[in-house]
């Protein structure tokens, strides 16, 4: 794969030079690897050294064969890499000389930790660049069909994370506000607690037969989608033995799957439901 793609001319003239001694902190996107930026790709060329997590595909890897790859993920329940080894870690690599990519699935500053890392190397004198990526709560719910926003469903669009620094549920989180304010409710990471997050937001007065999605695997080959419900997502994902990574999604903009299922389509499939939303009229009509 590395041998197979060339970057055109920048639109700007040259692409930016890695130099030694800096550090890139990248977003890798959510999984397919053609979701990546030409920064990214032209940052995966140049490095000395990646220091990837656990989500970054191999295929991504595969376009910096001269690098050296050290591998940084953190996976909930499993042995991980503490953040402050992980932060010092480039420090060292940066103050050795190397031209160094940290790469991370998403976007890094997309409950990435991105910005403690670039802090933690500003502090120490280390030059960043950041280049963003497509996170998984926007690019993971396109691939399964599902808009985040709609202008039938909602006007504004909430994203949390399944849970905080400890592992656990966040407790700064106000789930009644969130329940009473939130459209549509994106939330990363949040099989672990997702009986929780459920009871909360159903006590706090979300309907039970409000549309639900879970996106696993996003992007990739892997990807698997449960449509369902708030009331009976947790059954239903322990029915069919889903696992992290997964992407929840809680609004009744899960409903256009029916009809912007576009891999379904791709693969044959009919629209189950041209008008989910039940309009009553043509899509292009306001």
């Amino acid at each position: 794969m590395s041998e197979s793609l060339s970057l055109p001319a920048g639109p700007m003239g040259a692409w930016p030079e890695l130099q030694p001694g800096w550090v890139w902190l990248c977003g890798a996107g959510p999984g397919d690897p053609g979701l990546l930026t030409l920064h990214a790709v032209n940052a995966l060329r140049q490095a000395d050294t990646v220091v990837y997590d656990a989500l970054v595909e191999e295929a991504i890897l595969d376009w910096a064969p001269q690098a050296e790859r050290i591998y940084a993920g953190k996976r909930g329940g499993k042995p991980s890499a503490k953040q402050r080894d992980i932060s010092l870690r480039l420090v060292d690599l940066a103050k050795a000389g190397k031209r160094v990519l940290r790469l991370k699935g998403g976007d890094p500053f997309v409950f990435g930790r991105g910005g403690e890392e670039a802090q933690t190397l500003i502090q120490r004198g280390v030059p960043v660049r950041i280049i963003p990526g497509i996170s998984a709560g926007i690019g993971g719910l396109a691939y399964a069909g599902i808009p985040v926003t709609h202008r039938d469903v909602n006007q504004s669009v909430t994203f949390v994370t399944g849970h905080d620094q400890s592992g656990a549920t966040p407790q700064s989180l106000n789930w009644k506000a969130i329940a009473e304010g939130a459209q549509v409710l994106v939330i990363y990471m949040g099989m672990k607690h997702v009986d929780q997050i459920a009871t909360a937001l159903l006590e706090a007065g979300r309907p039970a037969d409000e549309p639900a999605a879970v996106v696993c695997a996003a992007t990739t080959r892997d990807q698997k989608v449960l449509e369902t419900t708030l009331g009976r997502m947790v059954a239903d994902i322990a029915a069919a033995e889903l696992e992290p990574p997964a992407i929840l999604c809680i609004g009744r903009s899960v409903l256009m799957r029916q009809v912007l299922d576009w891999q379904g389509l791709m693969a044959g499939e009919a629209p189950r439901n041209l008008d989910p939303l039940n309009r009553g009229r043509p899509a292009e009509v306001s």
